[in-house]
């Protein structure tokens, strides 16, 4: 057998390999999602965003039912490849908690899920930030964060968060472009 002849065959061999790999991911993370197994792990994002936004002399983020909007902003706002990566971070993290601790993420105590939590955190940053930028440029914005932002938003935007969580002037009387903050004031809901 020739040399020349089984090197470029073996070129060959792996160059469609790979490639048929890569469209077969890029596909696969551009197809439509099923979105729908977000209304059964309902309770799961309220336990989620609850450790994120906690109830304490206000409201928190179960309060606020903040589930429901991240559930709508997952299925109606974001992209396929947004979609497939936050439900495989709810997958991820199910299985992590699940070998880790051997229940549910609602069965595991606060502190449990404070922990579980700041690993999803860890995981989901590098320590360059260029990379960061990169990789939510390339891949979408990776869960825990993605989950973050939804649960501050959605609470912030909720009628318990804007009126109870934060400082909110139904009817603010004039606008003043700075002003000076009082000891433990909250932020403003409107601006």
């Amino acid at each position: 057998m020739d040399r020349r002849t089984t090197i470029k065959g073996l070129v060959v061999f792996v160059s469609v390999g790979f490639s048929s790999f890569s469209l077969y991911k890029w596909v696969a993370i551009n197809s439509i999602a099923d979105v729908n197994q977000l209304y059964r792990k309902k309770a799961l994002l309220s336990e989620l965003a609850e450790v994120i936004i906690p109830r304490t002399d206000t409201p928190g983020a179960k309060d606020a039912q903040v589930e429901d909007y991240i559930i709508d902003m997952i299925k109606f706002c974001t992209e396929p490849k947004t979609q497939h990566k936050f439900l495989n971070g709810l997958a991820d993290l199910e299985v992590y908690v699940s070998e880790n601790y051997n229940r549910d993420f609602i069965a595991c105590s606060k502190s449990e899920k404070v922990e579980i939590l700041k690993y999803f955190e860890a995981k989901s940053l590098y320590r360059m930030e260029i990379i960061n930028k990169v990789n939510n440029r390339v891949f979408g914005m990776p869960f825990f964060i993605l989950l973050k932002q939804l649960t501050v938003e959605g609470y912030c935007t909720s009628q318990l968060g804007a009126t109870k969580g934060l400082a909110y002037d139904y009817i603010p009387g004039m606008y003043a472009s700075c002003i000076p903050l009082t000891k433990n004031q909250k932020s403003w809901a409107t601006k």
